[in-house]
């Protein structure tokens, strides 16, 4: 098997740290998900996306920022290394989740994901000397967030290379150990793992035909007592409502099922979810999710209906989004 040079070294270190543990059942598949999940047959811009990373300069932080709003690096540099270092940057683009801060070089996402990460910390259990999963975690903001958190060890899972390849583009930077994003989704892992202490599914849930079975596959991931962090698109609504958008919500095609958070309360229970608490609940803001110079695409503006700003463009309630914990039995 071909294992891109980019990966090898993520390879060759969780190749050695999860021999003969609980990971053992993912440490088998590892090398397969790797090379397909970044096979330049299946996604024709790899290329591109690696010539952009490989042109990233040679670069020595004086300083790693992991707690800060804009993870990243500081150190001097000059100005022909900012340009060369904002041109390789933006190779990378779009960029969704942040923001980033590489030398002074701002990369303004299109979210605010700190803000998230505010939200969620009052709900938190501690995570140093944890094991953390990320499932669909982009280009790896949260994961940042959680090292810097103490975790012992952090694993993002993301399907789409560009995102994977911008996570390479900092650690080139910031260089941490015990972080790791990888190609795959929830469903290429193992069950069940029952090896992660933590474990994120954030902005997942409504992108699942089977919410049920993503549940199943969070709580087969965590050992018994770990907590899961859940956050996800809901509506108003009593224990029993759940909308099924007829055909795109909010201009997205791949939206199944939008629960109350009533609803979703009952789901985590009903599937042995134990302290379901939820944590924060409100409507996504143009502040939290635009359009930025470093991802130019619509955003939630364009998604919204321009005459009233509590519904979609397609007439459905407005993006409001929920944040709940539960512990694995």
């Amino acid at each position: 098997m071909t294992i891109l040079p980019e990966l090898q070294a993520d390879f060759d270190a969780l190749n050695e740290r999860w021999r003969n543990t609980a990971l053992e059942p993912w440490r088998l598949l590892l090398a397969e998900q790797l090379e397909r999940g970044m096979s330049a047959s299946r996604y024709g811009d790899i290329p591109r996306w690696r010539e952009a990373l490989g042109s990233l300069p040679e670069l020595v932080p004086s300083t790693i920022e992991l707690n800060a709003s804009a993870v990243g690096c500081l150190g001097e540099i000059t100005d022909a290394q900012r340009t060369e270092l904002e041109t390789a940057l933006r190779g990378l683009q779009p960029w969704r989740k942040g923001p980033f801060n590489l030398f002074g070089v701002h990369i303004d996402t299109e979210w605010r994901s700190d803000w998230k990460w505010n939200r969620l910390l009052p709900g938190l259990k501690p995570l140093t000397g944890k094991r953390v999963l990320d499932v669909g975690c982009g280009s790896g903001y949260h994961c940042w967030r959680m090292l810097g958190a103490g975790a012992d060890e952090v694993i993002g899972i993301e399907p789409t290379p560009l995102f994977v390849l911008q996570f390479k583009a900092l650690q080139r930077y910031l260089q941490q150990p015990n972080i790791h994003v990888l190609p795959a989704a929830m469903e290429h892992l193992p069950r069940p793992l029952k090896a992660f202490d933590s474990v994120f599914s954030m902005g997942v849930l409504y992108h699942r035909r089977s919410p049920m079975d993503h549940l199943n596959e969070l709580k087969d991931a965590l050992v018994s007592g770990g907590q899961l962090i859940l956050e996800t698109l809901v509506i108003d609504g009593d224990a029993h409502s759940v909308l099924v958008p007829a055909g795109r919500y909010s201009r997205m095609g791949n939206v199944w099922f939008l629960p109350s958070t009533l609803a979703l309360v009952g789901w985590l229970k009903k599937l042995g979810f134990q302290n379901v608490e939820l944590i924060d609940c409100g409507y996504t803001t143009a502040d939290e999710q635009r359009s930025t110079d470093w991802m130019t695409f619509h955003s939630l503006t364009q998604f919204l209906d321009p005459t009233d700003s509590k519904k979609t463009v397609e007439g459905y309630p407005a993006p409001q989004r929920a944040i709940l914990v539960a512990d694995a039995p």
